[in-house]
């Protein structure tokens, strides 16, 4: 049977190499905050499945939040959409196109929060912990705080003199 990839980090480690900054001193690999999480699906009028999904934060890409949803298929649906964006909706609804989410209440499951997905290959409604997703967002502001997204991204006049031949 095939190794399930959601049971092992998306990345592999980094080797530690000098920068030349400070002679000998390694560089830490950049922070990546992950968490595997089952996510009920709607698939017909009364027909609720289950969804894992990987939720992945990489402090290179600050901005962005992607959720990999592995559905047994050696294809794996992949959204990505930004950070503020899930912060917001699970507060309230947030988003607008292919992306809505809200928080809700649901007796059997509790604080809920919904998520809905329109592409031209078809639609999902699904449902995640809101607790669980709150304490995976949490811990993404740890690795880098909100308003610090764009420290350490090059400036626009870095991005000039690369855009130069520089």
């Amino acid at each position: 049977m095939p190794r399930d990839p959601l049971s092992a980090s998306s990345r592999q480690p980094l080797a530690a190499t000098p920068t030349g900054d400070e002679p000998g001193r390694p560089t830490a690999p950049p922070a990546v905050v992950e968490e595997v999480l089952t996510l009920r699906i709607a698939l017909e009028q009364d027909l609720v499945g289950e969804v894992r999904t990987r939720f992945r934060y990489d402090a290179e890409r600050p901005y962005e939040v992607r959720l990999t949803f592995h559905l047994g298929r050696p294809d794996e649906a992949d959204w990505v959409f930004s950070r503020e964006l899930l912060r917001d909706g699970l507060e309230s609804l947030s988003g607008q196109g292919d992306i809505k989410l809200w928080p809700a209440y649901c007796p059997c499951h509790g604080s809920t929060l919904h998520l809905a997905l329109e592409s031209p290959h078809g639609s999902a409604l699904l449902e995640a912990s809101k607790p669980r997703v709150r304490a995976w967002l949490l811990r993404t502001y740890e690795a880098v705080p909100a308003g610090q997204e764009s420290v350490g991204l090059p400036t626009d006049d870095q991005l000039a003199e690369l855009l130069a031949g520089g």
